[in-house]
């Protein structure tokens, strides 16, 4: 594009060339203007958007042959604005939801374009159209203003229309070419409550019985052409003729139907049919919009009305009411009754009264006591006359600031047996049976040079005017040593006199209470040294402790001791002892004899005989005693002498080292077939040498016995005697039927003597 824009023309004799500098040169825009260098014309080679430069601020400047400025001119070009642009709006897409029920003139949306163009030109101005609606409804116009805010006259049908498509347009008014643009406007119907709901049906039953709550003896169902589970289209049910609240009614949220509920007993003697009368209307309120006239100006001319002006829908509603056997009920639910504590048995408190309220089928009844904590009164079954059958205490446990309760019942004779009940509250009047008592039986009183005091308090369980304020009084010989200050009140203080020496005192004392009714205690005085501690009690404390460390540590010396003591015995007698081995012959039965020596300190228990094995007493065993407690009971002179041989042979042997002799249960070997005689007598005659030589203190000299089977050299014995009393018999249990034997054998050879 190359098009003459202007000449410069520039008067001079000699030759001159031109230069343009500036916006559209070599400025943005660049290369939209040149100049010829030697004529001075303007060449225009693109156009200029108007909404990007209005004006181009350009130099000129003009040299001479040889390149020296001659002179500059500036230059200003103003560009014209065409109608290049038309009216934008500001979204392609409007969307908005209105209510159904909105009245015609009501604003709808607004919507908003913008011109390019030169402002105040008629490039720029431009207005709004609706060009089309969709879908055409006859009661139903929309129309838009200059400033873009669309309404409409007529009423909104959800039923007919759910949505509206509206095209607008926006147009310019450019003096040569007009130019245009649209958006689409979406406009959708919320649906309004324009329909009422119609109760259309009943179903159920429509019978109730008497007494019965949770049951639904009805639904009705209601129509509504309104959207399904909208709030134009949800019923709200009410019911009317239900003072009493019997009823309720709700709303079934799946199906619209109302459900009618007993939510408190009916009774049949209040009416065999309870008459309801249930209306219906929906969550939003109703409303409705007819067009009446569309030829008047401005707004046409509808008819609109409001729930006010139109009565729900309603039906009437009749229920039965079944009878049934109710309960007897008493004419008071809470009965309240005066009663003297102490009353004899028999005395009359109160009388109560029930009634059957059935009126179709009345049955007898009999009173009972359901609930008497204490069993204090009894019912006549007929009559309802309350008496006692115990004496009453006010201070019993069951009564409650000063209010026994009873518990009765009236009990029919139906099929199941039913049952009213009524509170009989039992006034107990206090009588003055209690005495005064104390608090505590025991104080303590400081030691001091000035008069020191305790409190004493007593309490009565009898309520006033026979309880305290009470009257303290000391008794006996008190002068000098104790004495009241003050005496009178709930506690009085015991004040100690110069004659009280410390330690545990007694003071008797009677207290009074109002009426002079006394009780007489005698009260435990501690009287201590506080100087060390604030009071008796910590020392006391301090004491007990104390005697619980002491006898701690004696408890532990003891034990100390007897664990000593027995270390010390088994120390002593670190012994090895065996069990005698009793055989079948007599010849190898022992019973204990009398042994002048004492033997060891260590005693065997009772049936027991055991022989030492220490080698270190060994030279002692052939005059040790067998057991202490057996030193009175007598052998046959056989049988002590295989004793001796016996034992002196086990020690013998030992120290010889003979095997298989003393072993642990049987410490008494027979020696026939273990060693000769001729080395049985070295052994024996040894041993006697032995004991010769060491014990120097022996009252009597020993003796050889012939051993078993040496019969020639057998020496005489004394003679066993066994008496005939019980205490033989006594030992004999004690050292076990193995010595039966024993003794059957002695008591033969002394009837043979």
């Amino acid at each position: 594009m190359l098009c003459f824009l202007l000449l410069i023309k520039f008067k001079r004799d000699n030759r001159v060339y031109f230069s343009l500098y500036g916006e559209g040169v070599d400025k943005e825009p660049k290369g939209v203007l040149s100049i010829h260098k030697e004529l001075g014309t303007v060449y225009v080679h693109r156009p200029v958007d108007y909404e990007e430069k209005t004006v181009l601020e350009l130099k000129f400047e003009v040299r001479n042959t040889d390149l020296s400025l001659d002179n500059t001119l500036g230059v200003t070009i103003t560009i014209l604005d065409i109608n290049d642009n038309p009216p934008r709006f500001q979204r392609d897409l409007y969307e908005i939801s209105v209510n159904e029920e909105d009245t015609e003139g009501s604003d709808v949306l607004t919507v908003w374009a913008f011109d390019r163009d030169q402002r105040g030109t008629l490039n720029s101005t431009f207005h709004y159209e609706i060009k089309s609606v969709t879908p055409n409804n006859p009661d139903t116009e929309f129309f838009i203003d200059k400033s873009g805010k669309i309404s409409f006259q007529g009423c909104l049908d959800h039923e007919a229309a759910q949505m509206y498509t509206v095209l607008v347009e926006a147009k310019d008014h450019g003096d040569v070419v007009s130019l245009s643009s649209s958006t689409t406007v979406l406009i959708h119907v919320r649906d309004g409550n324009n329909h009422l709901p119609i109760i259309s049906g009943q179903t159920g039953s429509r019978r109730v019985k008497e007494d019965e709550t949770g049951t639904s003896p009805m639904r009705l169902h209601v129509t509504d052409r309104d959207s399904p589970n909208s709030p134009a289209w949800r019923a709200r049910y009410t019911i009317q003729g239900d003072e009493q609240e019997h009823f309720k009614i709700e709303t079934d949220p799946d199906t619209n139907d109302g459900v009618l509920t007993v939510v408190k007993p009916l009774h049949f003697e209040d009416g065999a049919q309870r008459e309801l009368s249930v209306s219906v209307e929906n969550e939003l309120p109703y409303f409705s919009c007819k067009v009446k006239d569309k030829t008047s100006p401005g707004l046409w001319k509808v008819d609109t009305s409001k729930a006010d002006a139109t009565p729900p829908h309603s039906v009437k509603v009749i229920i039965e009411i079944e009878d049934i056997n109710n309960p007897p009920v008493f004419r008071e639910a809470v009965k309240e009754a005066m009663l003297e504590e102490n009353a004899p048995t028999g005395t009359w408190v109160e009388r109560v009264t029930a009634v059957d309220p059935d009126s179709s089928h009345a049955r007898d009844f009999v009173y009972k006591v359901g609930h008497d904590p204490a069993a204090w009164v009894t019912v006549d079954p007929h009559t309802g006359d309350v008496t006692t059958v115990n004496t009453p205490d006010r201070e019993s446990p069951h009564v409650v600031d000063g209010v026994y309760t009873v518990l009765l019942h009236a009990v029919d004779d139906g099929n199941p047996p039913l049952t009213g009940t009524t509170t009989l509250n039992i006034y107990v009047i206090d009588q003055n049976d209690n005495v005064p008592e104390l608090t505590e039986s025991s104080v303590e009183v400081c030691m001091s040079d000035r008069l020191t005091s305790t409190n004493i308090t007593a309490f009565d369980l009898d309520d006033d005017p026979f309880g305290g304020p009470f009257t303290f009084e000391l008794l006996g010989d008190v002068e000098g040593k104790w004495h009241l200050n003050p005496f009178h009140g709930y506690t009085a203080s015991l004040v100690k006199g110069p004659g009280v020496y410390p330690g545990l005192h007694t003071v008797d004392l009677k207290i009074f209470d109002m009426q002079g009714e006394f009780g007489v205690y005698s009260l435990s005085v501690t009287m201590c040294d506080c100087s060390v501690t604030p009071n008796c009690g910590i020392r006391r404390d301090a004491a007990t402790n104390a005697a619980f460390g002491a006898i701690g540590i004696i408890f532990a010396s003891l034990f100390l001791l007897l664990f000593l003591l027995l270390m010390a015995v088994v120390i002593s007698c670190k012994k090895q002892f065996t069990t005698l081995q009793v055989g079948d012959s007599s010849d190898e039965t022992l019973l204990a004899s009398n042994i002048e020596t004492p033997g060891t300190d260590c005693k065997v228990p009772g049936g027991v005989l055991a022989v030492s094995t220490d080698k270190k007493h060994h030279d002692t065993v052939g005059r040790q005693t067998l057991h202490d407690g057996m030193q009175h009971r007598q052998v046959s002179t056989q049988d002590m002498q295989q004793h001796l041989i016996n034992t002196n042979l086990s020690y013998l042997f030992r120290e010889n080292q003979i095997e298989d002799m003393g072993t642990r249960n049987f410490p008494y070997k027979r020696t026939s077939g273990n060693a000769s005689d001729a080395t049985i007598r070295a052994l024996l005659h040894r041993r006697l040498t032995s004991v010769r030589e060491t014990e120097d203190d022996l009252d009597y000299q020993p003796h050889l016995y012939a051993h078993e089977g040496d019969s020639d050299n057998l020496s005489d014995l004394e003679d066993i005697t066994i008496t005939d009393d019980d205490s033989f018999q006594k030992a004999l249990k004690d050292l076990g039927p193995k010595f039966n034997q024993l003794a059957s054998i002695c008591r033969k050879r002394q009837r043979q003597k």
